[in-house]
């Protein structure tokens, strides 16, 4: 007889594993679970209650079950190594360190929970029968975490699955969040109130849709986008579900599920540092990476394609001589790649015919000769239908793609990822997400997956305000690489906005601009800008293409959730110093403790000029000699910023 099995339910006889304890290698963190009608755990730090009686479960139909179901085995073990990311966004080398114990029950299941000294993850693991393939029907997972009314949320809102992560955060108490409102994206941070934040998200998904929250009677719970059974077309790269099953995913019975996780920070400073999506996320599925090469992009979209001044003798616009003075920009800055947006194929369905004007295979040859690559644009239906064109491309000499507007979120989509990544790497392609979901594990199993979107970036323009901006490095930078093309230098304060292309503009500082630069974290970092513009700032220019876009160290010099984010980076021997602020100007000390001591260095700096409240282009570029130890005073402008850049002498 066939039944419905809710794992929760099935473990209801177990008594052994009641209680059950697992701590952090350094004992700060500890999760006890406990089994009565379901899965509980609850989470302390220091002995302080963080999370309690939260509940997971996961829900799989048509399964043949005994109904005494025991727990077979407990497994504790001590997971211990070194991570060296192929693209390495804050440490080259990662320590990886944690406590872990499998609970084993008798009919196939398992819960596995790991603790770090930054934070606690579980998956569920399964092995149990399915159809004659293999397959089960997941009806639901239960992840829910029950919080204290008084806790704050930062939630990034979404409307229903098509959520193409680029709406603004919302911040309200746990219980100003109704069962009525609408839900949310993953990342979601959490402050507790209690000098704690919980950062709550998810890695190592594969053949499985994206967890959303929603409000629930006592805290917030996961949702899912079940399978598309009828879909429709509309327009050339929207593709809609109009009927769904009654299940999220149909999957192998035998396989682990997406880790859930909470980094746990009792200073902010130590989500700016956090690598926890690291160390849970999937091997490499590639054995020769050497060819991803990570860089700095210069992009022509959000200018227009609008160089002028007494250098360009052309009609400017998507054509072959625009192209080609982009190239030659990026060839004499060392900026390893341009991006051609849409526009440069004759049709968006048909990625084998180049639009006349701007002769693609001239271009290409031209960026060769000036060590110039090129990254194409792409919808995602077309992706899908021209699976081939990876090949095709790789025999043309592109280097990347990027691929736009997926707006979903359901198990097919998710494999599309997959799938499109794994043929690209077959043909050393590099892919960049945008129009996407935030990063959850695919780009280290494929590295060549180099960023995404999924941020509200400054695509928007004006509706890119830095007192949104500055949880970003907090929350969604925090889970992976994000393509939030950063760069302008036509610079307003919300105020007197004007921006519009070609003249497209941005919130906040020039020193603001420059420090995401440092600050972000993408393995493709554009520079928004129009040429022209670089040329005629080219100080700022020098700094920007300076700054790499991978890095060695990470350490956080100042940070508070929502005002303020401050970094140092190594790469090599150089550092590099990026910070923003909101909407409020603040004065700060830098602490350079950080650098070796015993040498003295050079610290060129672009801060904040004394008008930039008003008008946000002025900045002082200044430089002087520091030793490790060495306080350096910054004053922010509201909505300002300071980067910096350091060599030894």
């Amino acid at each position: 007889m066939k039944k419905i099995f809710f794992l929760s339910f099935l473990l209801l006889s177990v008594i052994i594993a009641k209680g059950t304890e697992l701590s952090s290698p350094d004992g700060l963190i500890k999760v006890k679970i406990d089994l009565s009608d379901r899965i509980y755990y609850s989470v302390y730090a220091q002995g302080v209650p963080l999370l309690e009686q939260c509940h997971l479960g996961i829900d799989i139909n048509g399964l043949s079950t005994d109904k005494n179901l025991k727990v077979g085995s407990i497994k504790r073990s001590r997971i211990s190594g070194e991570l060296v990311p192929v693209t390495p966004m804050k440490f080259s080398k990662i320590a990886a360190l944690c406590n872990q114990i499998v609970l084993n029950f008798k009919n196939g299941f398992s819960v596995e929970f790991r603790a770090y000294n930054e934070g606690i993850a579980y998956r569920i693991i399964t092995s149990v029968p399915g159809d004659k393939n293999g397959n089960v029907k997941i009806i639901g997972e239960d992840a829910t975490l029950k919080l204290q009314e008084d806790y704050l949320l930062h939630l990034q809102p979404a409307k229903d699955f098509t959520s193409n992560y680029e709406t603004g955060y919302i911040h309200l108490d746990a219980k100003g969040w109704r069962v009525t409102d609408q839900m949310a994206t993953l990342p979601a941070l959490i402050d507790t109130r209690k000098g704690y934040k919980l950062l709550f998200a998810e890695t190592d998904l594969s053949d499985y849709p994206c967890m959303f929250l929603k409000a629930c009677d006592d805290g917030v719970s996961s949702t899912f986008s079940k399978v598309a059974e009828e879909e429709r077309q509309e327009g050339d790269r929207f593709v809609r579900i109009t009927k769904e099953a009654d299940y999220i995913a149909q999957t192998k019975g035998k396989r682990s599920y997406p880790w859930r996780y909470l980094i746990i920070s009792k200073d902010d400073r130590e989500l700016l540092e956090s690598t926890l999506p690291v160390k849970l996320a999937p091997k490499s599925a590639l054995k020769d990476t050497d060819w991803i090469k990570p860089g700095q992009v210069s992009w022509e979209w959000w200018n227009a394609a609008s160089p002028y001044g007494p250098d360009v003798n052309f009609v400017a616009g998507f054509n072959l001589e625009t192209y080609k003075y982009f190239i030659d920009f990026a060839s004499k800055n060392k900026v390893p790649y341009i991006i051609m947006d849409e526009g440069w194929a004759e049709s968006v369905h048909d990625p084998y015919t180049p639009n006349k004007k701007v002769d693609l295979h001239e271009l290409i040859r031209y960026g060769k000769e000036k060590k110039v690559d090129i990254i194409l644009w792409l919808t995602w239906l077309t992706v899908e239908k021209n699976m081939d064109l990876f090949r095709k491309f790789a025999e043309w000499g592109i280097k990347g793609v990027k691929i736009d507007f997926m707006d979903r979120n359901d198990q097919w989509m998710v494999n599309y990822y997959e799938r499109v990544a794994k043929e690209a790497a077959k043909y050393k392609i590099m892919v960049d997400f945008h129009g996407s979901f935030t990063p959850k594990g695919l780009e280290h199993k494929y590295p060549n997956v180099i960023s995404y979107e999924g941020v509200r970036g400054l695509e928007q323009m004006e509706g890119c305000q830095p007192d949104n901006t500055i949880f970003l490095p907090f929350m969604r930078n925090v889970v992976g690489p994000m393509d939030f093309t950063p760069g302008a230098m036509i610079n307003m304060q919300p105020d007197v906005y004007g921006g519009k292309r070609p003249n497209a503009a941005s919130v906040g500082t020039r020193a603001y601009q420059l420090a995401l630069f440092v600050l972000f974290e993408s393995g493709v970092q554009m520079l928004c800008d129009n040429p022209t513009l670089y040329y005629k700032n080219q100080d700022c220019t020098d700094f920007i293409t300076q700054v790499p876009v991978t890095w060695d160290e990470t350490r956080a010099l100042y940070a508070v959730v929502g005002e303020v984010a401050v970094v140092a980076k190594r790469k090599g021997n150089k550092w590099f110093i990026g910070g923003i602020t909101n909407g409020t100007g603040r004065q700060l000390s830098l602490d350079l403790s950080f650098l070796p001591k015993g040498k003295s260095y050079q610290l060129i700096s672009f801060s904040d000029g004394i008008n930039a409240s008003r008008q946000a282009m002025d900045f002082k570029k200044s430089a002087q000699t520091v030793q490790s130890g060495a306080a350096i005073p910054v004053k922010l402008s509201r909505n300002g910023g300071y980067a910096a850049i350091i060599t030894e002498l």
